[in-house]
């Protein structure tokens, strides 16, 4: 059942100055029945009273009607319309507040109008002023329906007549408790903007530590990224120099060697290639997070890409044991971005999977996915890896501790340099392993470049023979 938009409570005629009182009176006790808060009803009777006393003290009739008014889409609200004869009150609402206004009237329209909701002066009927003064009920409150309106109308004529001084004495320590109320917040508030300038200040300088510091980082990790390259080209002259006399002596380029001595010499050339390799990552790390890293992009299948893969990695197998698989399901599938990198990327994850991996398969397969995606997965049969340690195998330098890590060599930048380089081309790296459940590593990465894809139309015609480092 649709809600009166009006529920009549209350009238009272305003005779004499004590009825000012009496109206206060009545706006307090009508306050408190619909449920408003102490602060409410104090700031809503004492609104009543200063504009019931302003509309008498300029001694012509006035009537005061309480009711409880619903405002579509704003709930209920209680309401005192006062009517005065008085056509003059109208124009005290647009007095400056002055010494040259009327004091004592202009001021009780305007006290009122800040402590109430909603506040308006119109003219009414037959020259009369019309003064709405409306503040809502909390959503908490009792909706206040016909037969709430007549329990409060009924209660209301129960009680005595109303004592103009215990009213007058009531409105004053009301008024008191919300002064001090006032006081007691205003002073909160001043404590909590000087708290507040305090933490700003602290943040502030906190502000400023953390730009200090992020630009030393800036700076070591630029000192780091130099250092490397530096070193990295330092190296890389002897160990190729050694690399090539390594393998005149293995071709018997300066006459035959004994058994022992080919042995040893392997040996020496093995070792070089192990820190070749690690100068070759370290460089690559140093360049990427420098900044200063190329690709070079071309066009390919992911079929070709894969039989590359096939050809370089089989060898690495070191027992029958372990099975290498490629599913060439997209094999089809025409890429455009840096055959190199993505080949370098696969090439450690599956250089990875066979070390860890004693018995079972290796399988590497592929598949596009939404927003032309493409999905490289390396799985194994390996011994996995704890959930703890998922993200502490892709930082320099880190190995897992585990009865094959012992036997196996490796420098742990690996994954590090992979997931750079997949960042590189676009795309990143996930992983999803358990101890002793084997490890799948994705690459996923555009199929197209997003660099070359906005320089060149798509060209899926086109395609040449991967070379994989």
């Amino acid at each position: 059942m649709k809600a009166p938009q009006t529920l009549p409570l209350s009238d009272i005629e305003l005779r004499s100055d004590l009825d000012a009182l009496r109206a206060r009176h009545r706006a307090r006790q009508l306050a408190e029945a619909v449920g408003m808060a102490l602060e409410d009803r104090t700031r809503f009777a004492t609104a009543v009273c200063e504009v019931a006393g302003t509309a008498r003290a300029q001694g012509y009739a006035a009537h005061v009607r309480f009711s409880v008014e619903h405002l579509r889409g704003c709930g209920q609200w209680l309401s005192a319309r006062i009517t005065a004869t008085d056509p003059a009150l109208r124009d005290l609402d647009t007095l400056p507040n002055d010494d040259a206004a009327p004091t004592d009237a202009a001021d009780g329209i305007a006290v009122a109008r800040q402590l109430v909701e909603r506040f308006r002066v119109h003219p009414g009927a037959d020259d009369t002023t019309v003064i709405d003064m409306r503040h809502p009920l909390t959503a908490s409150a009792r909706p206040i329906d016909q037969r709430n309106a007549a329990d409060i109308v009924r209660t209301l004529g129960q009680e005595p007549e109303v004592d103009p001084v215990a009213e007058g004495l009531r409105q004053n320590r009301e008024l008191l408790r919300a002064l001090a109320a006032g006081l007691r917040s205003h002073t909160q508030v001043e404590w909590l903007n000087s708290e507040l300038e305090a933490t700003n200040r602290g943040v502030m300088a906190l502000y400023a530590e953390l730009d200090d510091r992020a630009q030393d980082l800036k700076r070591v990790s630029e000192h780091k990224s130099r250092f490397l390259s530096d070193v990295s080209h330092e190296l890389r002259a002897p160990m190729t120099s050694v690399l090539n006399l390594t393998r005149l002596l293995l071709d018997h380029a300066d006459g035959p060697l004994s058994e022992e001595q080919e042995r040893q010499v392997a040996l020496i050339r093995h070792s070089v290639q192990t820190v070749t390799e690690l100068v070759n990552d370290l460089l690559d790390i140093a360049r990427i997070e420098a900044g200063h890293s190329t690709l070079r992009h071309r066009v390919f299948t992911a079929g070709e890409l894969l039989a590359a893969l096939r050809g370089i990695c089989r060898p690495l197998l070191a027992s029958d044991a372990v099975n290498l698989v490629f599913d060439d399901d997209e094999a089809d599938t025409v890429l455009e971005t840096d055959d190199a990198r993505l080949a370098q990327i696969l090439r450690n994850l599956l250089s990875n999977a066979i070390k860890f991996t004693e018995r079972g398969e290796i399988r590497v397969s592929t598949r596009v996915e939404m927003g032309d995606m493409i999905r490289f997965d390396v799985r194994d049969t390996g011994i996995g890896i704890a959930a703890a340690d998922q993200e502490r195998i892709f930082d320099e330098f880190t190995q897992i501790d585990s009865h094959l890590q012992r036997r196996v060599q490796g420098s742990g930048l690996g994954l590090r340099l992979s997931r750079n380089l997949a960042t590189l081309l676009g795309g990143r790296i996930e992983l999803v392993s358990a101890p002793g459940h084997g490890s799948t590593f994705s690459v996923i990465i555009p199929r197209r470049h997003p660099d070359w894809a906005a320089q060149s139309p798509p060209n899926e015609a086109a395609s040449h023979e991967v070379t994989v480092p």
